[in-house]
């Protein structure tokens, strides 16, 4: 990434920013003082918010979906049905409720209903099957599952792997439940059907949840290979929901937020329905991203605002151009992702004033929003953070001989790392002791601590940063994080690979990185075929995560340099000029097996012929 002094925040560039800053002031103290809440005796939260934004605009659309329209009573009322229904079923503050429904208006009804409970809400990857799906189930322990239509296939392949009783496995047709609650097949209870005559007044229980206290597990690739359950407490909620939707979007009643990101997600759910939320404004969401129909929808739903990740932006850009791209009612988009070489193309192509830009592990203590609209930065954080020097093989932070680490100058790269105090707390993982992995002791003085986010960033002025890379065993595809370890363990149990190790690498035009893995047969080049393999990756993982090049390697080098190594595959990437005696392969979009990688297939890849 080469833009670095063109994007260089500058005095002058501060000061003609002044009257929108003087203007945003009030509301920044406003949203501060609702983001802030301190009295642990103060109930806030999910569904509080819910309610409050109910009484503000109680006929105003909530919830948008294909033909469906729900107002914020309508899905108030819907939520505290279910809320009755499960309290009556022994679910209380603290238990877990797994949910596994694809995007749809019932997954968020059914996830605030379980927040006025005070109970969690576990969201599982809905493009997570088998052993990773169980593992996800299991690590979290639920007290109950609620399994979308959709989605019952892939619960049943792992329902005898996971303990939760039949009693407690709901089902909600994949259909407008609002109006037809559907039959539930044998061995489930329908959700919709026994909540029904439930009372719809709000209950009790959403009187007394706190900000100490969990609303939802969202999952997150573990570097060890399974995914991790970070939990994600109500004042996260409230932090996030004032800080995205009063501070950087000022979201009203008249809004309406369009969302086509998986709602399994903080970026869909916390930032993008929280805005929604916090404004008391519309929220149309879709079952999958479609690029062709997002404009479509956008006019259809009278969307002011668009929530995105870089590669979505992307596969807009790459659309044909049409005379309709700026006839839409859109003043601000907001999410993460977007690289300096798309943003300004997307800006002026689409007519989108302000970029809300926004940097936030769902796992970490620490959040960037571009709030005052420069182009090509994540924006400032309100918390304390630093960029250090690191190790490039390891990804380690670098110490001296005093033992403390070395802050980067301003425009070098460096890891982030977030102040973990009162102010900025860490919620963690559900497993302390991944938690305690993350957390660096005596950073800089003795005693001090902080969250070491594994991201390089670039400091661009007065506060503002430029988001770089990820590091170690992690990279990010189709806007969702891949574990190299997940990977290397599924080609581990193919019979005819013996070694594995998986990293992602860059394709031009791309947004993120695209998985490749070195993989060594368990006899010879000729025992592998081809289409077959190709089969059982897509079977065996999330098609994100499914590596679209591998390099033959008749013999690993030894582990001893396994670091170094990797770092040099992600050089040698697919170029079969670099990778000596060892053949490349690449799965090309819409085929089914992999072919070998000449030079003119090389130059037709980073020549945009194949879209990724």
């Amino acid at each position: 990434m080469s833009h670095t002094s063109n994007d260089t925040i500058t005095w002058s560039m501060m000061l003609r920013k002044l009257p929108s800053i003087a203007k945003a002031i009030p509301r920044v103290v406003r949203g501060m003082k609702v983001a802030n809440v301190k009295d642990p005796t103060q109930t806030c939260g999910l569904g509080w918010s819910f309610e409050q934004a109910t009484l503000r605009n109680p006929d105003g659309p909530a919830l948008l979906q294909g033909e469906v329209t729900l107002s914020y009573s309508e899905v108030n009322q819907w939520a505290n049905r279910i809320a009755h229904h499960l309290i009556g079923q022994g679910i209380g503050k603290g238990d877990v409720v797994a949910v596994f429904i694809e995007n749809r208006p019932e997954l968020l009804v059914t996830i605030l209903a379980v927040a006025k409970v005070g109970a969690i809400s576990a969201l599982l990857n809905t493009s997570q099957t088998r052993d990773t799906l169980v593992h996800s189930v299991n690590l979290v322990a639920p007290a109950a599952i609620i399994v979308g239509e959709e989605l019952v296939p892939a619960y049943l392949a792992v329902r005898d792997r996971v303990s939760i009783k039949a009693e407690r496995t709901w089902f909600v047709a994949d259909q407008d439940t609002s109006r037809q609650p559907g039959i539930a097949p044998e061995g489930f209870i329908n959700l919709m059907t026994v909540s029904l005559d439930g009372a719809s007044d709000n209950p009790a229980s959403s009187q007394q949840v706190f900000f100490d206290d969990p609303c939802f597990y969202i999952y997150t690739s573990g570097t060890t290979g399974l995914p991790k359950a970070g939990v994600f407490k109500h004042g996260r909620w409230m932090r996030s929901s004032a800080s995205f939707g009063m501070i950087a979007l000022d979201m009203r009643a008249d809004d309406v937020v369009y969302c086509t990101l998986p709602l399994y997600h903080a970026t869909g759910l916390c930032v993008c329905w929280g805005s929604a939320v916090s404004g008391a404004s519309g929220f149309a969401i879709r079952r999958k991203f479609s690029a062709s129909q997002f404009w479509n929808d956008v006019r259809k739903y009278r969307a002011t605002t668009i929530g995105y990740v870089g590669e979505l932006c992307r596969y807009l850009v790459d659309q044909p151009p049409s005379a309709d791209d700026n006839r839409h009612d859109v003043k601000k988009m907001i999410g993460n992702g977007l690289r300096p070489g798309a943003w300004n193309e997307f800006k002026t192509r689409f007519a989108v004033n302000h970029i809300c830009e926004l940097y936030a592990a769902s796992d970490g203590n620490i959040g960037f929003t571009n709030i005052l609209n420069f182009d090509n930065t994540i924006g400032f954080s309100l918390m304390r953070w630093e960029l250090v020097a690191y190790d490039h093989d390891s990804g380690a932070p670098i110490r001296d001989a005093k033992g403390l680490m070395r802050k980067v100058a301003k425009g070098e790269q460096g890891l982030l790392l977030a102040k973990i105090d009162d102010k900025a707390p860490l919620d963690g993982y559900t497993d302390p002791q991944k938690t305690a992995r993350v957390v660096l002791h005596d950073v800089f003085e003795q005693g001090d601590r902080y969250f070491n986010t594994g991201d390089l960033l670039r400091n661009i002025g007065f506060g503002h940063a430029q988001f770089v890379d990820r590091l170690g065993d992690t990279y990010r595809w189709k806007g969702e994080n891949v574990s190299t370890t997940e990977v290397e363990n599924i080609l581990l149990q193919h019979p005819h690979i013996s070694e594995a190790v998986a990293y992602g690498v860059e394709i031009h035009n791309t947004n993120g990185r695209a998985g490749m893995a070195a993989i060594t047969p368990a006899e010879s080049l000729a025992t592998l075929d081809f289409s077959e393999l190709l089969a059982f990756a897509r079977q065996q993982m999330p098609a994100y995560a499914v590596p679209l090049f591998l390099r033959v390697k008749v013999k690993m080098e030894t582990t001893g340099t396994f670091k170094y190594q990797k770092t040099r595959l992600k050089d040698e990437a697919f170029d079969p000029g670099k990778t000596g005696d060892d053949p490349i392969y690449a799965w090309l979009p819409g085929t089914q097996t992999y072919v070998q990688v000449t030079e003119q297939l090389l130059s037709d890849i980073h020549g945009g012929k194949y879209r990724y």
